[in-house]
């Protein structure tokens, strides 16, 4: 049995959770079908927010699915509430390659991961840098087996494959709790080394591991993955743990993921949190930061998953977009820190 003696105490778990508890709702979603441009999407998910340096807008990206795999779409905004529609980033690619069924972006690399920094994105060699999750079929919503490719940028709204001929990460050479697919990355760097947190699944349970790199191209898994494992029967976290988003908070690292209960066979997923010294070694809070089905208006009944947070120092706001999936669909929600309307 591994050694436990880096679990962080519960009582320092609380303090370090308690200023991500009672957020404000936004009453609708901000990212909907509707602002899909024509692009007719039966759903929009993975909410990414990031600003390029020298221009005062805030950026996203998110995913649209119109029924036949995932395409990337940008949106702007002056104030991080009515975003302007800024068109298809990018979409499927060649038939019988890796990526076919489409891509989502997940991770890009940022100057700063200090929580309340800005999201500014950061070059190497001059080009700015992304990976995505990705798809090998066309025809539904992530079919297995997933991936993970590289994109770059010389302005950060225009984007090109980089990884054509093979992924930067699959079930090529999986472990058997990521055999069955790889899912989203989130791209860190970090004393000169880039980490890759990333989901993938074994049948229906998913977990969170990391891969190293020292060139964005070729990749090391973590030999202890998974960094962060599914919880107890019961718990909030007990089927998936996902889709992680890992900043740096005053002086510890703290995980945005999601977790995925199902009781009944009802599926609910929940905003959850993770905390580190290292990178590596991982204490959850048990409690969700957010759970589905605290929007008033109903608009995260049945999941509150996928976040991306941002700091606005105008007001001293922290936001978080999420998926919010309820009443009137599946879109991009937003919660915050303080109200704001």
């Amino acid at each position: 049995m591994q050694n436990e003696s880096w679990k962080i105490d519960s009582g320092i778990i609380n303090k370090w959770s308690s200023k991500f508890h009672g957020w404000y709702h936004y009453p609708e979603h901000l990212i909907s079908t509707q602002l899909a441009d024509g692009m007719e999407f039966k759903s929009v998910d993975c909410p990414l927010v990031f600003q390029i340096e020298g221009d005062n807008k805030w950026y996203m990206f998110y995913t649209g699915f119109e029924g036949v795999g995932y395409q990337t779409m940008l949106v702007s905004s002056k104030d991080l509430i009515c975003w302007e529609n800024k068109g298809l980033v990018m979409s499927y690619g060649g038939a019988g390659v890796y990526d076919f069924g489409g891509v989502s972006f997940g991770g890009l690399l940022f100057q700063s991961y200090n929580l309340k920094d800005k999201r500014i994105l950061k070059r190497v060699n001059g080009m700015y840098q992304a990976l995505y999750g990705c798809y090998p079929k066309q025809g539904g919503y992530e079919i297995r087996p997933g991936a993970e490719g590289r994109a770059i940028s010389k302005d950060g709204l225009k984007w090109e494959r980089i990884s054509n001929e093979r992924p930067i990460l699959s079930v090529d050479g999986a472990n058997e709790w990521e055999k069955d697919c790889i899912y989203q990355p989130w791209l860190l760097e970090h004393d000169g080394k880039y980490y890759n947190f990333y989901n993938a699944a074994n049948g229906i349970y998913e977990q969170i591991g990391v891969a190293f790199s020292e060139d964005l191209l070729n990749w090391e898994r973590y030999k202890i993955n998974p960094i962060l494992e599914n919880g107890e029967k019961g718990s909030y976290d007990e089927y998936f743990c996902s889709d992680g988003k890992v900043f740096y908070d005053e002086d510890h690292w703290v995980m945005f993921y999601f977790g995925v209960k199902i009781e009944q066979e009802v599926w609910s997923a929940h905003i959850m949190a993770a905390f580190s010294y290292d990178l590596l070694h991982w204490t959850k809070d048990s409690e969700p930061l957010y759970k589905a089905g605290d929007h008033p208006e109903g608009l995260d009944k049945n999941f509150a998953h996928k976040i991306s947070i941002v700091f606005n120092p105008v007001n001293d706001v922290l936001y978080m977009y999420y998926n919010a999936v309820g009443i009137r669909g599946r879109g991009i929600g937003l919660i915050t820190s303080k109200k704001i309307i």
